[in-house]
């Protein structure tokens, strides 16, 4: 199967190696020295175990549009930066191309048949000018979302932290050969998947970590553990997440697990730090509007108060100004 990674950072990039070494024609789309490292010597992947795997790639470009017409595109850039590429990838979409999406947070195509009260609704701190909408095709879409943990170690290797799990579902719900055949790629390359009649419950249990472990790692520079086992940042945390609770349930969600239950699994990663927390050290834009932003679009849609989101998320789209116009990620105090 022909398969366009867009963005081989973390998981793009572990999903990429993986994939091309159970023999699927992987293409990589990325830039600067990761693009050069994985043009000159692959992808290099480092599993949680020490196990270190190298595949050679099909071809690695930084155009989308030189990857040629392909099975499945795997969007694995932040959402924040999707807009960039968007325009591009009706260029590499062919009449029965796939394409899943595996970031963090509500997904912009969140209500595509969705069948409810608002069916069809853009979130529009999702995709505010409509660029996503009108290029890349819902109807292609199949939801994932992602439970392995890893970072860029160095340009070209990808360190796996922990997880290996991609649950995947279409977004109406249906078994459809498609989706059969995508979770028959990911378990051929190593992977753990199911099928769901419910992609976003699933992706609301994911959210529900992602809008408070995220922003609070950022702010206090915390991994997971410290922030589960410091009093006052674990119930910060359990506030968030019970107000995403209440908007998710109006919108028709079931959540299969306790708020306890998913904080401990969170605590159980250990000193992991979250995505957030390596783009704030590494002085990139932060994902504020996927993670937090969304669902306090789809609380006013609902009329769900949510304080706690809405005060950590002033203070993240804070930080996020602040470090844009200073370029750094961590910024030294001037001595008195």
């Amino acid at each position: 199967m022909k398969i366009c990674v867009v963005g081989a950072g973390a998981i793009g990039g572990l999903m990429g190696t993986k994939l091309a070494l159970s023999g699927e024609e992987v293409t990589v789309i990325d830039q600067g020295a990761h693009l050069q490292a994985i043009q000159e010597n692959g992808l290099k992947l480092i599993w949680q175990d020490g196990t270190e795997y190298v595949a050679e790639v099909a071809k690695a470009t930084d155009k989308v549009e030189d990857a040629g017409v392909q099975d499945l595109i795997i969007l694995s850039l932040k959402a924040h930066y999707l807009e960039q590429v968007a325009k591009q990838i009706p260029k590499i979409t062919g009449p029965d191309t796939m394409i899943v999406t595996v970031q963090n947070g509500i997904p912009w195509w969140y209500f595509h048949n969705h069948g409810g009260e608002f069916d069809g609704r853009p979130i529009e701190s999702l995709d505010p000018d409509g660029v996503l909408g009108k290029n890349i095709d819902a109807d292609r879409i199949i939801g994932c979302v992602v439970y392995p943990a890893g970072a860029v170690s160095a340009p070209g290797v990808i360190h796996h932290v922990e997880g290996d799990r991609f649950p995947i579902g279409e977004l109406d719900g249906s078994e459809s050969e498609r989706v059969r055949k995508l979770y028959d790629l990911l378990v051929n390359a190593g992977f753990r998947s199911r099928i769901l009649d419910d992609i976003r419950s699933e992706i609301w249990l994911k959210a529900w970590g992602n809008l408070s472990f995220n922003p609070i790692s950022a702010l206090t520079h915390a991994t997971l553990v410290n922030i589960c086992q410091f009093r006052e940042t674990r119930k910060l945390a359990e506030t968030m997440m019970a107000e995403a609770q209440a908007i998710a349930e109006k919108l028709g969600i079931t959540f299969r697990h306790t708020i306890e239950k998913r904080i401990a699994s969170a605590e159980s990663v250990g000193a992991h730090k979250t995505s957030m927390l390596q783009d704030v050290e590494a002085g990139r834009s932060l994902e504020t509007e996927a993670l937090i932003g969304a669902i306090l679009e789809l609380g006013k849609m609902t009329e769900t108060p949510a304080p706690a989101i809405e005060s950590v998320y002033a203070c993240v789209k804070l930080l996020n100004k602040v470090m844009l116009l200073e370029g750094a990620g961590v910024r030294v105090s001037d001595a008195a």
